[in-house]
């Protein structure tokens, strides 16, 4: 047998060789083992090499959560291709800049997803290039390494995409469940798509061994991380009772359900993915009364603040909670106030916020009691002034969360931006610096104060204002627009937008606007309030003010 790495699918096989019956994840109705899974992601690996698929290839994934999710994400690591992230919120000009920004190779999709991949599979100067048009009659675009797909049924009907589909049933049916022994290396890429600063997508490239350490638990959340992969088999708890159950509420899409279903794989636990396409929490209360669920990782205010309110409505003993351990929220911070609520409602319970950027990976936690966004660090983690020195504890001075060690290797096919995100020092010490602005008070705690790009935080989902306004002004009435965040008590922030209205227009209604850019962007990012203004706000410097922009609301 080879030597053992770092890789993810290595890891995977050494939990699943130590655990082989034990239940690793349940998406709905699916139900599998470590073994069958293990077996399940071979096959669709072994279909990958034999499509001809080279090392480093990127497979896109788009399909909501379900078990051919994390099946295909893991068998991407074993036939040593990258899986890629695709929103399945995406309209047609998105998901066909990811295509091409990610030079895909390989597409596996849920069937009702299939009018948007066929839109973006057209020419875009052939037609409208919405979700309703088709190859049949519009022309079809090349999709440049984009040669292969895979379509996972889930009820929808059949349609025509212009180019040659693979049932994923079938494709895994006639593979091999064996593994292949191809071998690996810890230095195999990881790869994140997120939001940027310019408002597209962009590919955070992480070394499969940094992001174990760095996001996955490193072997032991607890303790001290692994000094071998085949340490990891010691470090799993043997008896299955013992193996705890963790609930992802998130989409697969995002990175914070990623790390929260590897991080259970490599503790040899339990993995359950929220599979309803809406967000319904008596579903989700259910559900951990189910499966005896022990930790649930959510995102924000917008995902807890519904459970509170439905568990308070509740009648008492409606669900058995007893094996609830934890709540925590990555992505978007909790209210003081669901806090409270939450705590109140569960005693017993560990509420918490964790801290992380796709960046970074995970690196810190608030601590139950704490108030306002301040958090216990890791060690590698400092705070920097503009010449990338740590800042003293307790001065009080605004400087840029960095994170230096395991960090990633940079922006795919973006080298500007990689230098700006990923620097260097005087020292030589390479840091991560994705943009949040911090404070370091006197007991060591980091206060970290937002994002200096501005970038609007809406139920875990990060929206940049330049896309919004990019969207905004194509409307024909239209002259020039400013987007910012806005308070919102269920969603954090939400969405608003000041209109400069173009001379002798009459300004559209705020529905009327939202129906024209639903066809540019995804409907998380859609303007829910409107202002109209004489013209936009400019600072001294000459750029849009968006302080000065979020008074006109008030």
């Amino acid at each position: 047998m080879p030597e053992r790495t770092y890789s993810l699918a290595d890891l995977f096989e050494i939990v699943t060789d130590t655990v082989p019956d034990r239940l690793a994840l349940v998406a709905g109705s699916a139900r599998l083992t470590y073994g069958e899974l293990d077996a399940r992601a071979n096959r669709f690996a072994n279909h990958v090499e034999g499509l001809g698929l080279a090392p480093g290839a990127h497979v896109g994934i788009l399909a909501h959560n379900r078990a051919e999710w994390a099946e295909a994400m893991i068998g991407c690591y074993k036939s040593r291709t990258v899986p890629i992230n695709l929103n399945y919120r995406y309209v047609v000009p998105e998901l066909r800049y990811v295509i091409d920004n990610a030079d895909l190779e390989l597409l596996a999709f849920e069937r009702s997803l299939t009018d948007l991949v066929a839109g973006a599979l057209e020419d875009p100067g052939s037609g409208t290039g919405d979700r309703s048009g088709g190859p049949g009659s519009q022309a079809t675009s090349d999709p440049g390494r984009l040669a292969h797909f895979m379509v996972i049924e889930d009820g929808a009907p059949p349609r025509d995409i212009g180019h040659k589909v693979d049932e994923y049933e079938a494709a895994l049916a006639a593979s091999s469940p064996d593994r292949s022994g191809l071998p690996r290396s810890g230095d195999d890429l990881y790869i994140l798509y997120t939001g940027g600063t310019t408002g597209m997508p962009k590919g955070v490239m992480w070394r499969q061994e940094d992001i174990f350490f760095a996001a996955m638990g490193g072997g032991s959340w607890d303790g001290t991380p692994i000094d071998r992969p085949d340490e990891l088999a010691s470090r799993l708890p043997l008896d299955d009772n013992a193996s705890p159950v963790m609930l992802m509420v998130a989409p697969l899409m995002h990175g914070n359900a990623q790390w929260g279903m590897w991080s259970a794989f490599m503790m040899g636990a339990t993995a359950v993915l929220y599979t309803e396409h809406s967000y319904q929490p008596e579903v989700l209360w259910q559900l951990i009364s189910d499966e005896g669920v022990a930790s649930v990782a959510l995102v924000g205010d917008a995902m807890a603040r519904p459970l509170a309110e439905t568990l308070a409505n509740a009648l008492p003993g409606t669900y058995d909670l007893s094996s609830l351990f934890a709540i925590a929220s990555g992505g978007a911070m909790l209210s003081a106030t669901v806090k409270a609520e939450l705590k109140a409602l569960l005693p017993n319970v560990l509420i918490m916020d964790r801290f992380g950027a796709s960046e970074t990976g995970r690196q810190g936690a608030v601590e139950e009691g704490a108030t306002g966004p301040r958090f216990v660090m890791s060690e590698d983690t400092s705070v920097l002034d503009e010449n990338l020195v740590p800042l003293v504890p307790g001065d009080g001075r605004v400087g840029r969360l960095a994170r230096a060690g395991r960090v990633p290797v940079g922006y795919y096919k973006d080298p500007e931006k990689t230098a700006a995100t990923f620097q260097v020092d005087a020292q030589g010490v390479r840091w991560s610096l994705p943009g949040d602005s911090a404070i370091v008070e006197a007991d060591g705690t980091i206060t970290v104060l937002g994002r200096g790009s501005a970038s609007i935080n809406s139920g875990g989902e990060k929206i940049f204002p330049e896309e919004v306004e990019a969207a905004v002004k194509t409307h024909p009435a239209v002259f020039d627009a400013i987007v910012v965040g806005l308070p919102d008590e269920r969603f954090g922030q939400q969405v608003a937008v000041a209109v400069q209205i173009k001379a002798g227009a009459n300004p559209p209604t705020l529905e009327a606007l939202q129906e024209h850019c639903r066809t540019m962007i995804a409907g998380y990012k859609l303007p829910r309030r409107m202002v109209v203004i004489d013209e936009v706000p400019l600072t001294a410097a000459g750029k849009p003010d968006g302080k000065m922009a979020q008074t006109m609301f008030s």
